[in-house]
């Protein structure tokens, strides 16, 4: 297996994430996710810090690290500099590396954020797109979108967007030279072989091997009391 600690450690953001804990609970205190779900970030620091590699496995496989909104609001409060949230980020991503994430509920909806999401900036470089988001999935987007998405055409413009257009503005096409560019970088950076390894654990874990009925599977399933 390795050791769980060093590899977190292997990860640019670990140095500035994790300078020293003093269990004071500012970052619990103030965050936003602790008030609705079991989560406590001073625990997950001080969990990290020990070097418990157990209780790090544990944390891997759990949902715990799914619940951070990574808001930040810890890092503007922790007295040591900490950022608890970076720390998550980097949990998140060495147990989908290492293929843990697919014990949890919301680690599975990992890959729903995979196709939707990562998918999306590789096929026209924008992570969210109204053409992308069906209204029927976002109901609690409310009627006022459903319209707007209908009558995208003409609404757009008024707002200042250029909706399909070659040049500046919002919803703008992505010229191929840069959807290249954002592709090459995506392979370089790990960001591919991340997809490929979610794609993969979900199917394995779940015996569901079309994309649509998985991706609907992890989408709509929510068995948690929270």
């Amino acid at each position: 297996m390795g050791n769980l600690y060093d590899l977190l450690r292997e990860d640019v953001r670990f140095e500035e994430a994790l300078h020293s804990c003093m269990n004071c609970g500012i970052c619990t205190a103030i965050c936003p996710a602790a008030e609705f779900y079991d989560y406590d970030p001073r625990k997950i620091v001080d969990t990290i810090q020990r070097r418990n590699e157990d209780e790090i496995e544990a944390l891997l496989r759990s949902e715990t690290i799914w619940y951070c909104g990574q808001c930040l609001s810890c890092k503007t409060r922790c007295p040591r500099g900490n950022i608890p949230a970076v720390l998550i980020a980097i949990l998140r991503s060495v147990s989908q590396r290492m293929g843990y994430f697919v014990e949890s509920e919301k680690g599975l909806q990992q890959f729903a954020v995979s196709k939707k999401v990562a998918q999306t900036i590789l096929d026209i470089g924008y992570c969210v797109h109204p053409d992308t988001m069906k209204y029927e999935m976002h109901t609690e987007q409310g009627p006022v979108w459903k319209w707007y998405t209908e009558n995208i055409e003409e609404i757009a413009p008024r707002f200042g967007a250029n909706y399909h257009g070659e040049g500046p503005g919002a919803l703008r096409s992505i010229r191929k030279d840069t959807m290249e560019e954002i592709n090459k970088i995506f392979e370089a950076t790990g960001g591919k072989d991340l997809m490929r390894k979610v794609e993969t654990g979900a199917k394995n874990k779940t015996n569901i091997r079309n994309d649509e009925d998985l991706f609907n599977l992890v989408y709509n399933r929510n068995t948690s009391k929270e």
